[in-house]
């Protein structure tokens, strides 16, 4: 008996030391190569912030590229205008180089009329000096010497005609003298005219050409600059998208690394933990249940009755299934609720249909649900321990009554609660 005594002591002592020392070491600091999954669930959160950071930048780019391919759209429109315009401009200045090709051809007819006149003002200006210095070789005559020379009255009647038809000869060779040099004298105005029109009209169509080129390039110099915005923002775009990218892959590896941490953490718990010996209560009003049921399944809680086993029933009311997929545990309102069994509490929230609800993993395939709760006591994450308590009963979802749904499931499909837990 003594040795006995002291040889639980001795276990006793050494439950101990193991006990602190675990304490000890989980509160030394945790290497980074050892992240603890709290820890890289806050790097996880944080990668997720930056790449929703990201995501909105992404956003923003592509609202701007957007209203870069909207202005995009307005200049198209604008250039469709412009380029009417420069058809129109080009239909004038086509217009003008026909008006230029008649002014060449106006101009050369009158230069040929300024040629001829000048032509004719030229021989008709030598006949007239040929006669005058003609006259003067052969020694002034005037008409009164013509006229005195008459031989009789018929001779001098003759004579007056001949010195009238000279007169006259003499008058027309100066009119047409002089009209020559009129016409020579209009032809080169009527030359200068045309001449000055034409080079109005090359000024026109110089000042033409110059409207129509500065239109093409402001509509070419706009479009290449737009082109190169959206380049640039199509760019930046990428690069966002590489970014989030990035981020993704970090939180993928992260999870993996999350996964890992708390099936460490899961495993060193589990390395430790001793399932509970002691009896909960059967029943009655606030009972915390507890009872085992081999295997480290705990009765969930106290309660009166099973009011709707597992398997087909008929549904008690609107909403309700007609294949039950746990037991219905009849309790008061708020009776305390514990984990059935230990795992990591992977749900915890709230459903039309199941009100408030738990849902623990117990890690080897086995997962259980605790639904219309009227509040709850546990958090995601969370590892508990069979009898933990997790919330308190209630009549919250579809419910008719106070009372605990309890299911059971094993790798997705859920099983008779009954066949593990003593109820």
């Amino acid at each position: 008996m003594n040795k006995r005594k002291r040889m639980v002591s001795v276990l006793a002592g050494i439950m101990a030391a193991v006990m602190l020392l675990t304490l000890m070491l989980s509160l030394l600091p945790t290497p980074a190569s050892a992240a603890s999954s709290s820890e890289i669930r806050k790097q996880i959160n944080a990668l997720k912030e930056e790449k929703e950071a990201i995501q909105e930048k992404i956003t923003e780019v592509q609202g701007q590229y957007e209203e870069n391919e909207n202005e995009i759209v307005d200049l198209m429109e604008r250039k469709s205008v412009i380029d009417q315009e420069v058809q129109l401009l080009n239909e004038q200045v086509d217009n003008i180089n026909d008006q230029l090709k008649a002014f060449n051809l106006l101009i050369a007819d009158k230069q040929d009329e300024l040629d001829n006149a000048e032509e004719r003002y030229q021989q008709l200006n030598d006949d007239n000096k040929l006669r005058i210095r003609t006259m003067e070789e052969e020694g002034e005559l005037s008409y009164w010497e013509v006229l005195f020379k008459a031989n009789n009255f018929s001779d001098l009647l003759d004579r007056l005609n001949m010195v009238e038809e000279i007169a006259a000869s003499d008058n027309r060779r100066l009119q047409e003298l002089a009209d020559a040099a009129n016409n020579v004298v209009e032809a080169q105005q009527e030359l200068e005219v045309e001449k000055e029109d034409m080079e109005k009209t090359k000024e026109e169509l110089d000042s033409t050409q110059a409207e129509l080129d500065a239109k093409v390039q402001e509509s070419m110099d706009l479009l290449q600059e737009l082109l190169s915005k959206g380049d640039e923002l199509a760019a930046l775009q990428e690069e966002y998208e590489a970014m989030e990218a990035d981020f993704l892959e970090q939180i993928a590896q992260k999870e993996v690394e999350y996964d890992a941490a708390k099936q460490a953490e899961w495993e060193a718990y589990m390395a430790t933990y001793v399932p509970p010996t002691t009896e909960g209560g059967s029943g009655g009003s606030g009972g915390s249940g507890g009872t085992s049921g081999g295997g480290g399944w705990v009765r969930p809680c106290s309660y009166t009755s099973i009011t709707s086993p597992f398997g087909y029933r008929e549904s008690p009311t609107t909403g309700a299934s007609t294949y039950h997929q746990g037991v219905d545990l009849d309790t008061g309102t708020g009776w305390s609720v514990v984990a059935a069994r230990a795992g990591v509490v992977i749900a915890a929230s709230y459903s039309n249909s199941a009100g408030y609800y738990v849902q623990i993993d117990h890690q080897d395939g086995f997962r259980s649900i605790y639904m219309h709760l009227s509040s709850i006591g546990a958090s995601v994450g969370q590892i508990v321990s069979a009898g933990t308590y997790i919330g308190a009963t209630g009549a919250t979802g579809i419910a008719t009554g106070d009372h605990l749904h309890f299911g059971i499931s094993l790798n997705g499909v859920y099983v008779n609660p009954c066949n593990y837990v003593a109820l």
